[in-house]
C-alpha cells in the first residue's frame, strides 16, 4: 500500500456517513449506556500513547503548543493559510454559489476568484456577535492545542459586495427544499449582527478535499484502513473533554465534526488518499442560550436528560441545590458563561460523549500539560480574533484564564506535571508545568530525584536537582562504571530516574540507557505513576 510523507497509507475514499442528531442523542443517552451495562468492557488506558506518555502526530492530532513554542501571532493566525477575504473588494466580488439553511447559524457560501471558497454564517438574531466571535476564538484554541480546526474569522462587509448566483436552492434540517433567492439572502442579512452600518458574519475557509461526513466518538470507520484505534480509546478524543469544558463547548457531538478525504493520486482509475478529522461548528461556545432558559442554565453542568441527577433528586426529594440554579447572566455577550461554579471534573455536555466518558486521570493530565502552556498572552491573541468590544474582550480573557486555572489545579496536581523532558548532555531536563502556570505556589514545591539500576531495582542514590523560577528543572545524571564494550541495549545499562516535585502523589519516572561518558544517556520512556514504589 502506498504511503504519503506523513505515513498515512493511501486508500480509496470511504463512503459518506450521515449522522442524524436525534438518533445519536437517543443512542448515547439511553441505548448505549444500557448496552454497556451488560458488556464486559472494563475501563482501560488510551491505546494510542507512545513510550513518552504522549500522543503521536496523526490525521487526528498534530502536536503543536505542547511540543513547539507558538507565538501569540501564530495562535492568532490559527489554521488560516493563503489569501484572506478583502471586504474592500469591488461590488459583486463575493459570488454566492451555495445556501445554508440548517443549524442555528444560517448563511451561505461565497466563491471569490483568486481567493477561494468561504462559508459565511451569521449570529442568531437574539445573540448578536457571540457565535461569530466564539467560533473564531474556539477554532484558534483547538488548533493551537493540536486538533484540525477550520480557519474561522469575523468579517464586516457591505451587502453590495455580494452577488447571488441564480437558481440556487437550500434544504433545511427537516428535508424541506426552497429557493435561495434575494428574499432569503435579505432575511439572513437583516437578522445578522451589524456594526457601523456593516454586516458582521464569520467566514469559514472551505476545507480542502472531499467531505465524507462526521466521525463518531466511538467505534471505527470500517471502510477506512487507517482507522485502527477505537475512537473512544484515542487519548486526543478523550482529552478533548477538557477543551470542551474550558470553552463550555457543550455541543461537542459527532455532528460537529467532519471527515475530509484528501486525495493523493489516481491509480488505475481509483482515487487514493487518506482521511483527516476536523472539529467544526464551534459557535455554541461561550454561553450559547436556547429559548428555554432552564436548558441554557444547565449547559456545562448537566446533560439535557441526566439520569444521575434525576436519581439523586428522587432520593433527596429535590433538596440539593445545583450550580445551574445559582447561575446568573454575566451582563456580557456571553450570557451564563463564567468561572463561578466551574468544576472541570463534573463538566458535562449536551448529552453523553463516549470518548469523554472514558477519559482517565492520565488522559486529563496529558491535556492539562498542553493547556498549561496556553498562557494569558496566547489567550489574548485568540480572543482578539473574536472582534468583540473592549468590555466583552476583557471579560472573555479573564474568564478563560480563570477556567484554565481551575483545570490545571485539578489535573496537574495528582500525576506529575513535569513535561517537555529531554536529555541535555549528562542532565535530564524538563519543566514543572504546575510551577510554570502558577497554579501551585513556588514555596510549596520541593524537588528531589533518585535512580535505580535495572538488575536489582534497588535505589542506587540521590541525584541533584536544579530548578529556576519558571519551573525549568534539570537532574544531574551519573555514569556507573561498566564494560564499555557492552551492547547499547544490555540490561545493565538500563536506568530509572524518579523526580518528585513535592506536590503530586507520584514521580515523573524516566527510563534511560546509560551509554557511557562518550555517548551519553538515551531517554526511552516516561511514566507518571500515582504511587512512589517500587519502580517497575
Amino acid at each position: 500500500m502506498q504511503r504519503d510523507s506523513d505515513e498515512h497509507p493511501f486508500a480509496p475514499a470511504p463512503e459518506e456517513y450521515i449522522s442524524p442528531f436525534a438518533w445519536d442523542a437517543t443512542n448515547q443517552t439511553i441505548f448505549r449506556p444500557i448496552a454497556r451495562f451488560f458488556a464486559v468492557d472494563p475501563a482501560r488506558g488510551a491505546v494510542n500513547v507512545n513510550a513518552h506518555d504522549e500522543v503521536p502526530d496523526s490525521s487526528w492530532f498534530t502536536n503543536r503548543l505542547g511540543r513547539v513554542e507558538m507565538s501569540p501571532e501564530e495562535v492568532e493566525r490559527g489554521a488560516c493559510e493563503g489569501p484572506r477575504l478583502d471586504p474592500m473588494m469591488p461590488e459583486g466580488s463575493w459570488i454566492i454559489d451555495k445556501g445554508k439553511d440548517n443549524g442555528a447559524n444560517p448563511g451561505f457560501r461565497i466563491n471569490v476568484p483568486g481567493v477561494g471558497k468561504f462559508m459565511l454564517k451569521s449570529d442568531p438574531a437574539e445573540e448578536p456577535e457571540r457565535a461569530t466571535g466564539a467560533t473564531s476564538v474556539a477554532s484558534r484554541v483547538y488548533y493551537a492545542v493540536g486538533y484540525f480546526a477550520p480557519c474561522d474569522t469575523v468579517v464586516y462587509f457591505k451587502p453590495t459586495i455580494l452577488k447571488l448566483k441564480a437558481g440556487l436552492t437550500v434544504t433545511n434540517n427537516q428535508g424541506v427544499t426552497r429557493p435561495f433567492d434575494e428574499n432569503a439572502l435579505e432575511l439572513i442579512l437583516r437578522n445578522a449582527s451589524h456594526r457601523d452600518g456593516l454586516v458582521r458574519m464569520v467566514a469559514s475557509q472551505w476545507l480542502p478535499g472531499k467531505p465524507i461526513g462526521p466521525y463518531k466518538y466511538d467505534g471505527l470507520r470500517s471502510d477506512d484502513p487507517n482507522d485502527v484505534v477505537a475512537h473512544e480509546d484515542r487519548r486526543e478524543l478523550r482529552g478533548a473533554r477538557l477543551i470542551s469544558a474550558w470553552l463550555n463547548h457543550f455541543d461537542s457531538r459527532e455532528q460537529n465534526t467532519m471527515d475530509i478525504f484528501l486525495s493523493a493520486n489516481a491509480s488505475k482509475g481509483a482515487e487514493l488518499g487518506f482521511v483527516r478529522h476536523y472539529i467544526i461548528d464551534l459557535g455554541d461556545c461561550f454561553g450559547s442560550v436556547w429559548p428555554e432558559d432552564g436548558f441554557s442554565r444547565r449547559f456545562g453542568h448537566a446533560y439535557m436528560f441526566d439520569v444521575s441527577y434525576v436519581a439523586e433528586d428522587f432520593a433527596t426529594l429535590g433538596t440539593s441545590v445545583r450550580p445551574w440554579e445559582r447561575a446568573e447572566r454575566t451582563g456580557h455577550t456571553f450570557n451564563y458563561f463564567s468561572a463561578r461554579d466551574f468544576d472541570p471534573e463534573q463538566w458535562r455536555g449536551e448529552y453523553p460523549n463516549p470518548a469523554f466518558m472514558r477519559m482517565t486521570e492520565a488522559d486529563g493530565a496529558w491535556m492539562a500539560r498542553i493547556v498549561a502552556q496556553f498562557d494569558d498572552r496566547r489567550i489574548a491573541a485568540a480572543v482578539r480574533v473574536g472582534a468583540y468590544d473592549a468590555k466583552d474582550s476583557l471579560y472573555l480573557r479573564e474568564t478563560l484564564s480563570q477556567r484554565r486555572d481551575a483545570i490545571l489545579r485539578r489535573y496537574l496536581t495528582r500525576l506529575s506535571p513535569i513535561g517537555n523532558l529531554a536529555v541535555e548532555g549528562d542532565q535530564l531536563c524538563g519543566t514543572d508545568l504546575a510551577r510554570l502556570s502558577g497554579v501551585i505556589a513556588r514555596e510549596s514545591l520541593s524537588y528531589r530525584a533518585h535512580y535505580y539500576v535495572a538488575d536489582s531495582f534497588t535505589q542506587r542514590g540521590d541525584l541533584p536537582v536544579t530548578v529556576d523560577r519558571s519551573g525549568r528543572l534539570c537532574v544531574r545524571l551519573v555514569h556507573d562504571s561498566q564494560d564499555p564494550d557492552l551492547p547499547q541495549a544490555d540490561r545493565s545499562r538500563y536506568r530509572i530516574v524518579d523526580i518528585f516535585n513535592g506536590n503530586a502523589r507520584g514521580p515523573l519516572r524516566a527510563h534511560l540507557y546509560d551509554l557511557g561518558p562518550r555517548r551519553g544517556f538515551k531517554l526511552v520512556g516516561i511514566e507518571r505513576p500515582d504511587e512512589t514504589y517500587p519502580a517497575k
